[in-house]
């Protein structure tokens, strides 16, 4: 069968598309868990966070990927598979093809984080380097492809990736079927995309709501203009979170999430380097800087009520961490920041 288009001529996944992908998955990726987290929420409602760092290759990547190889013909597969990313999607990408025996080639900008470079050298796919801009990574994919005729896993932008990436709204679902707010970090749109496509078919009462840098907020500016905005690649790579320093939303991405998102609440990023350390310190977690966006958000909407037109629903509430690759010298200095800081200074914190 050939390859689902993708962008503004892709077909939105249905559940249905997210159901088959668990079967896609069974066997290599993991069932992360719900976790309670120790932060006080109005109305004394539980607080869970769905730990993706804990994933295969650290991060939430390897569903959308192992998905989308799965979706593929054998032959195609045979040719082999090209990616571009600033390392999660590039890591699950190069396990992806290691499961299934295919050549892969990933194209990662200059800036990316080492150790990402080198857990995707680690499970045996070829790095290519490029300019470290949204146009560098999409050409130099493309002139792979054509080159060995392999074909190019897109980040975000495609059916089959958002159906991998929905798996985890429907785990959230089906963990805690009274699940009222969901909050999840938003780069490209993807792992949003397929968590508010699950979360909303199966718990339609639920809301999800987006987080995003305010140094990276290119999300939180489309869906007030009603169209996709580009942000320049200086303007994003100011964010200590590298893995969503995406310049634009995907289409087919940006369509789900005008239609099924709550809002989305930008977290300044003190925030984000704080609460690295306190998951470290009080969750026992490791997460990198893209992976508390979603807890930053929670924050925010706890301190102040609403925050852009976004009030946290009474209920029980899920705070997805995408991911947990980040050089060990950042994580102990961000935890060394928490300890001379003291608990106090953690907006929510609480010994509930």
């Amino acid at each position: 069968m050939p390859l689902a288009p993708r962008g503004s001529e892709a077909p939105e996944p249905t559940l249905q598309d997210v159901l088959a992908a668990r079967n896609n998955l069974k066997g290599v990726v993991r069932r992360t868990p719900l976790w309670p987290l120790p932060l006080a929420l109005p109305g004394g409602h539980p607080l869970f966070v769905k730990p993706e760092n804990l994933q295969a290759v650290g991060s939430f990547k390897i569903r959308g990927a192992l998905n989308f190889l799965a979706s593929m013909t054998e032959a195609d597969r045979q040719r082999g598979v090209v990616a571009h990313s600033s390392g999660n999607h590039a890591q699950g990408v190069a396990a992806a093809a290691r499961h299934y025996g295919v050549a892969a080639t990933i194209v990662i900008p200059e800036g990316a984080p080492q150790l990402k470079v080198d857990n995707t050298l680690a499970l045996g796919a070829k790095v290519v380097r490029c300019a470290n801009n949204q146009d560098a990574r999409e050409s130099t994919a493309r002139a792979v492809a054509e080159d060995t005729g392999a074909t190019v896993v897109p980040p975000y932008d495609h059916p089959w990736i958002v159906a991998g990436q929905g798996t985890i709204g429907a785990e959230i679902v089906e963990d805690l079927p009274d699940v009222a707010n969901v909050i999840a970090p938003i780069g490209g749109g993807g792992l949003i995309a397929g968590v508010a496509l699950a979360v909303r078919s199966l718990a339609p009462s639920a809301q999800v709501i987006g987080a995003e840098p305010e140094l990276a907020a290119d999300a939180h500016e489309s869906l007030a203009a009603g169209e996709r905005r580009r942000w320049a690649a200086d303007q994003v790579a100011r964010t200590l979170a590298d893995g969503v320093r995406t310049q634009v939303i995907g289409e087919l991405n940006f369509r789900l999430m005008q239609r099924l998102l709550a809002g989305v609440v930008r977290v300044d990023e003190a925030r984000i380097e704080a609460n690295v350390g306190w998951y470290a310190s009080r969750a026992k977690l490791v997460v990198e800087p893209t992976g508390t966006l979603s807890l930053g958000a929670l924050q925010r909407l706890v301190e102040d009520g609403e925050v852009d037109g976004v009030r946290l629903a009474p209920g029980p509430t899920v705070v997805v961490v995408s991911g947990g690759n980040l050089d060990h010298a950042l994580l102990a200095q961000l935890v060394g920041r928490v300890a001379a800081a003291g608990r106090e200074d953690y907006p929510g914190s609480s010994d509930h």
